[in-house]
Formats: structure tokens, C-alpha cells, sequence
């Protein structure tokens, strides 16, 4: 298991997706997703079923990824808010923590103050769940580490003490 592998329980995922739903609520948003910076889908909500969540996900990243780039070219670490605006649908991706993306989709039937009002308010718990899950991941990643370091070291003794 790598440094930057996290491990996700169900607990958490509802955790997760009732706070995406409080975002789409309380911002009249169409849909949320929370992508790592991988492009990996961690968790969506709302209306999904017209959208390719896995092929989003990972342009979104992408997306985010080029964006940083630019961000460092400028003088700047990194730009922690992006948005597109289209005809009718419009994009906010907002990072959250060192690792994930909240990407919240929405029209006119609402403004973007409303939608970054909300994934503000969101973020704050979605940073704490997600800083959980690392601890949490972190301690069994060192765990099974430390088990296999014991259980090979043993296994060697037995070999080469025959």
C-alpha cells in the first residue's frame, strides 16, 4: 500500500455523500462529486444518470492538474477554486484538502454565489472526514506493514537457521 492509498469505508462514504446532498440542497445545484486528484470518483449525488461520472472525474482532475501548472507559472502554489461557465450548465471545483476535488454542477437556476457559499460551508466538513480517513488509513497501512516486517523476518530466521 502506498503513502498516498486511502481506504474509505461505507460509514464514511455516507458521511460524504450527505454532506455532497447539503451542498446540492442548500446551493439548488444539479449534482456533486468528490474526485481524488488521481481522477478517481470517490463519491457522487444528485441528478448523475446523463453524465460518464468515471470519464468526468478524471478530466476534471486533469483539469485541476493543468490549472495548477498555470497557477505556478503566475507566482501562485496553487489556485484552490476553478469555474466554468457554459450556455446552460455551469462547473465549480473547489479543492479540499491536499487530495480531493469537490465539483458541484449547476445552471441558472441558481448563482454562483450561492454555489460557493455552500461548498464553503461543505468543505469545512468534508476536510474533516477526509482527514479522518487518512489517519485511519495511515494506521493500517502501518500496520500491515509492521505485520509483514515481523511475519518475513521470522519467516527467514526459520530458513536459515535450519
Amino acid at each position: 500500500m502506498s503513502e498516498r492509498d486511502l481506504i474509505i469505508y461505507e460509514e464514511d462514504v455516507i458521511k460524504i455523500e450527505a454532506l455532497l446532498n447539503r451542498a446540492i440542497k442548500g446551493a439548488e445545484a444539479k449534482c456533486a462529486l468528490l474526485v481524488d486528484k488521481d481522477g478517481h470518483l470517490i463519491a457522487r449525488q444528485g441528478f448523475t444518470h446523463s453524465l460518464d461520472t468515471t470519464a468526468l472525474a478524471a478530466l476534471l482532475a486533469g483539469s485541476f492538474a493543468s490549472t495548477r501548472e498555470i497557477a505556478r507559472l503566475v507566482g501562485e502554489e496553487e489556485f484552490s477554486v476553478l469555474f466554468h461557465q457554459g450556455k446552460k450548465d455551469h462547473i465549480h471545483m473547489s479543492l479540499i484538502g491536499e487530495r480531493a476535488i469537490m465539483v458541484i454542477i449547476f445552471d441558472d437556476r441558481t448563482t454562483i454565489g450561492m454555489v460557493r457559499l455552500y461548498s464553503k460551508e461543505v468543505a469545512t466538513g468534508m476536510s474533516k472526514i477526509l482527514s479522518e480517513v487518512k489517519d485511519s488509513s495511515d494506521a493500517v497501512s502501518g500496520g500491515i506493514d509492521s505485520d509483514f516486517t515481523a511475519s518475513a523476518g521470522e519467516k527467514l530466521d526459520d530458513i536459515f537457521s535450519e
